[in-house]
């Protein structure tokens, strides 16, 4: 036990010291919130992919993969082509746009694209942002206590509430220069872990084992890339749902503040390669802990609950305390915690700056100065990050069937559908306008709770969505509404435009 908290210090220890030394680089809100817009692709692409992931790949994909067997690698598939078109297609484009218009943050850009009349478009984005950011940052802090809980035997409340203020601390100091440098720390954690346990679990199994047909005698579907049942219309349901979880990573502010970061395109070129590697190690080796875990954990008799309850996100844990030895231990807590806090740590700047600058800088107060804004937003980032703690707390309270993967799935899906369907159509649409990205924004903002809470209930084809989930057709709708109410006030803008010249 020692070994394990002498490895956690040592982890905290550098986090403590990146936030003191980004703290002295911090000159501006363009340092705070971007970093200056001067790093190196290592940095963007680790951090990128450190906060695209969070608890939801350590803990939630890799007991998806103990649940479903290779199924699951329909969402490494999502994951990669998100991953691919964001990098590969979008990144340029919206890193010279940005630069173009000297932005700071999404809204900053999305008022820039569009040059509205008005402060509706800036309100939308950053009100939208601010609630989704909570909840995805109560269920990281609600992943914090679980892997508190699995590793240390921590009671949950209080694994929650030190993870929630070691992150918050060096966040505090060193804004966004402390979150992407702890990011591609953190980022080299996650990668060794998940890349080595599915490494020794197969050097673990006897050579004599057919994995195979024991995982088949534990589960005849496991092995089926379809799913329980093969290729029927609930599992074709299943299977686009865990495609679409890749949608959230062409768009999401808390990834494409990234791009704006970066030094420049030659930068985006070298770092897209890194982006694209790290997703297919990660993610497949994530759902491969699972299917590994499965079986050797059944191997040794351990029950069935305590490897298949809540969603299999003990799976990891258990592994890990089964075939490492005690000295690695501490190094896979810290690996959890990694992709916990790098997420955390990013919303938390992005949710601070969407209301800091996009609503009290530009709205009400434009003429404060960089050094009061610098103060407000450590105030704003606190306030946020209680906030998201407390929701933590009473989801703890009253859902303790909840599961880390859907709990993070929902705060993922709302901040994608708002932003996602927005930004594609900004950067390959040039007819797009204001009252069309309104329009966007709003839908898929208030079809994330429909589909998630009410479409599910439906009798007969709620099943169907549930298994779908709420992203995929948020954004189509939200895309679908964006063109066409462009498409309307366009019309009527020309319509209006000839009728004035003809008179």
């Amino acid at each position: 036990m020692n070994t394990k908290y002498i490895i956690l210090f040592l982890y905290f220890s550098v986090l403590f010291l990146i936030g003191y030394f980004a703290a002295k680089r911090i000159k501006n809100t363009k340092d705070y919130y971007v970093g200056g817009k001067k790093l190196n692709f290592w940095v963007v692409a680790f951090s990128a992919r450190a906060t695209g992931e969070s608890a939801w790949l350590l803990l939630g994909l890799t007991g998806l993969g103990a649940m479903v067997g290779v199924s699951a690698f329909w969402v490494v598939l999502g994951e990669v082509i998100g991953v691919t078109v964001s990098w590969f297609f979008m990144a340029e484009k919206f890193k010279k746009l940005s630069d173009k218009y000297n932005s700071i943050t999404i809204p900053d850009y999305l008022v820039s694209r569009f040059k509205p009349k008005g402060n509706t478009l800036r309100i939308v984005a950053a009100t939208a942002l601010s609630l989704f950011v909570i909840i995805y940052v109560s269920a990281q802090i609600d992943a914090t206590g679980s892997a508190f809980e699995s590793f240390l035997g921590w009671n949950y409340f209080t694994g929650a509430i030190v993870g929630f203020l070691i992150v918050l601390t060096y966040i505090f100091s060193g804004g966004f220069v402390a979150v992407a440098w702890s990011d591609l720390f953190q980022g080299l954690i996650m990668l060794i872990g998940l890349v080595g346990l599915p490494i020794v679990a197969y050097v673990s199994i006897s050579s004599d084992v057919s994995i195979s047909q024991e995982l088949t005698k534990l589960d005849p579907s496991f092995l089926n890339i379809w799913g329980e049942g093969g290729l029927t219309l609930i599992n074709i349901f299943t299977i686009l749902g865990f495609v679409f979880i890749g949608l959230g990573f062409m768009g999401s502010p808390q990834l494409f503040v990234r791009f704006m970061s970066i030094k420049g395109i030659s930068e985006i070129k070298k770092g897209r390669w890194v982006a694209f590697v790290f997703t297919i190690l990660t993610d497949s080796c994530a759902v491969l802990i699972g299917i590994f875990g499965r079986y050797l954990l059944t191997s040794i008799d351990a029950n069935p609950e305590d490897i298949l309850g809540n969603g299999g996100q003990n799976v990891l844990p258990l592994l890990v305390e089964e075939i490492m030895p005690l000295t690695l231990i501490g190094l896979y807590i810290a690996a959890v915690l990694s992709a916990i806090m790098s997420t955390i740590d990013s919303l938390l700047v992005v949710a601070s700056s969407a209301i800091s600058r996009d609503f009290y800088q530009q709205i009400y107060k434009p003429k404060k100065t960089e050094v009061e804004l610098a103060k407000i937003s450590k105030i704003i980032t606190l306030l946020l990050a209680v906030f998201a703690l407390i929701i933590a707390m009473i989801v703890a309270i009253t859902t303790p069937e909840r599961t880390i993967f859907w709990f993070v799935i929902f705060g993922w899906s709302g901040i994608a559908a708002t932003f996602c369907p927005t930004i594609i159509l900004s950067l390959f649409w040039n007819k797009f306008n204001t009252k069309g990205a309104i329009a966007s924004m709003i839908t898929g903002f208030l079809s994330v709770p429909l589909f998630k809470f009410g479409f599910t209930s439906l009798d007969g084809v709620g099943i169907y969505f549930e298994k779908l989930g709420e992203l995929g057709p948020s954004f189509i709708l939200a895309i679908i509404i964006g063109i066409i109410v462009s498409s309307i006030t366009s019309k009527q803008y020309v319509n209006s435009e000839i009728k004035s010249i003809t008179e």
